[in-house]
């Protein structure tokens, strides 16, 4: 069975791409949790991971660290991974690496961390286009392959990808338009996202970092989580 290294429910938007994805596609994994801030288990976690990064997933005596690595290597096993039309695989592994080396100012501005309800400080032009493209590019996958997910009827690497952002716009209220909006609402429904939800809500450790992060950026207005 595969074993799949993560950190916190809570903030780490990395580690719960792979997860999402192996957990709707119905891949068995054993969760392995790292948890932000303890120095010692991450330490001894290099001697696993190159990296020193989550997510990594561990295959017998093979090591595929990087969330897109990830993917790959689970697609070449498992062929619902990516959409089995070549047109709209095309399409999907394009808006996947676009998420995974792109949209800087929406990951840096808008750390996530399930649990709050924030608002930001500032919206600045370049979050702006930023939103604009994340919707250009949401309508016209949902446009040409017909939905109700990215790249067709199926949820593939492609959405969870951007399980993340449906987390991020819900906790600072970002603004789409319908189709996205509807979008959204559909990702943050689905099992694995409800269960991730969850557990991140239950989580009672702090990192300082990311709490600091988001209180630069942000007004919280609500705190869900466990005291």
């Amino acid at each position: 069975m595969y074993a799949l290294y993560i950190g916190n429910k809570n903030y780490s938007s990395w580690s719960l791409r792979p997860w999402a994805l192996m957990r709707e596609l119905g891949i068995a994994f054993e969760e392995r949790s790292l948890r932000f801030g303890d120095a010692p288990s991450w330490e001894s976690y290099r001697s696993i991971c190159p990296s020193g990064k989550v997510p990594c997933l561990i295959d017998g005596e093979r090591t595929v660290w990087d969330s897109l690595s990830i993917a790959e290597y689970l697609a070449e096993q498992h062929h619902t991974v990516w959409p089995q039309a070549a047109s709209a695989r095309a399409w999907a592994r394009s808006a996947a690496a676009e998420m995974h080396s792109g949209f800087t100012e929406l990951r840096d501005r808008c750390s996530m961390s399930c649990g709050v309800r924030a608002r930001l400080k500032e919206f600045p032009p370049a979050l702006e286009r930023e939103i604009a493209r994340l919707g250009a590019s949401w309508n016209e996958g949902l446009r040409r392959f017909g939905g109700p997910f990215l790249a067709g009827r199926a949820f593939t690497a492609v959405d969870s990808f951007y399980a993340p952002v449906a987390f991020r716009i819900q906790t600072y209220g970002l603004s789409l338009d319908g189709a996205c909006t509807a979008y959204v609402e559909r990702l943050l429904a689905l099992p694995s996202m409800r269960e991730w939800y969850a557990a991140g809500l239950a989580e009672t450790w702090r990192d300082p970092p990311h709490e600091v992060e988001i209180e630069q950026m942000a007004t919280i207005t609500e705190d869900l989580r466990a005291k």
